[in-house]
This record gives structure tokens, C-alpha cells and sequence, in this order.
């Protein structure tokens, strides 16, 4: 699949603070992109919504039971 990155509107979380240490993110036509802010212009992972809001809802998950 090839997707038109040119019109993409990446963000980083607000949590993500200055250490550029984070990771990016774009919707784009039914998937969601992610990207090393570091390194933007290496591969990238695609992950359908549903793949998305599971990593999210892991994510989350872990971070209540520290």
C-alpha cells in the first residue's frame, strides 16, 4: 500500500516533554502512521485503528498497574 505522506499532520504526545526521545504519530486514509521523531524519514509502522487503540489501551493498562 502506498500512502501520501504529504499531507500528513504528525504529533507527538503532550507527555512527551523536550529530550526528543518520543515518537510521532499521523492518521492517514484508515491507519495510523508512526514514526522515530529522531529519525523521521526511516520506516514507519502502520497499524489499522482498531491495532491503534489496542497499543493505546496496553499502554495505559501498564501504566496504571507501576
Amino acid at each position: 500500500m502506498k500512502l501520501d505522506l504529504s499531507r500528513a499532520q504528525w504529533r507527538k504526545s503532550s507527555y512527551s516533554g523536550n529530550t526528543g526521545n518520543c515518537i510521532e504519530v499521523a492518521d492517514l486514509d484508515g491507519v495510523v502512521a508512526v514514526r522515530d521523531s529522531k529519525s523521521p524519514d526511516r520506516a514507519m509502522l502502520l497499524l489499522t485503528q482498531v491495532d491503534w487503540r489496542t497499543f493505546i489501551n496496553a499502554v495505559q493498562t501498564a501504566m496504571y498497574d507501576l
